[in-house]
């Protein structure tokens, strides 16, 4: 079986924590934002899962049971809502809307 290093999992869980960070910060796309958000969720989720190896610990895994259970729930009504303002303003771009400054 392969073995990997801690440290390998960690520097592959902040690359991918920094990808989605850039996403996050240089995208206008709703949709595009909500995924890079996923992409984040799960970055933590392999330092926990890495943590909980290391430590012969559970509770690393159990946090990311939770973690994925409240990730679900969230892209479920974020994707809701982006279909809502979708069909209001025709756009999803964050530059356009501006519902709630008026």
């Amino acid at each position: 079986m392969l073995q990997v290093e801690p440290w390998m999992m960690l520097s592959f869980s902040a690359l991918i924590f920094l990808i989605g960070l850039v996403g996050l910060i240089c995208r206008r796309n709703v949709i595009v934002i909500l995924m890079c958000i996923e992409i984040m969720l799960n970055a933590v989720n392999l330092t926990f899962v890495t943590f909980s190896h290391v430590l012969q610990d559970m509770g690393g895994q159990l946090s990311v049971f939770f973690i994925i259970v409240v990730a679900a729930a969230e892209s479920s009504v974020g994707l809701g809502l982006i279909i809502a303002m979708f069909r209001t303003l025709r756009t999803v771009d964050t530059d356009e809307i501006q519902m709630l400054k008026e």
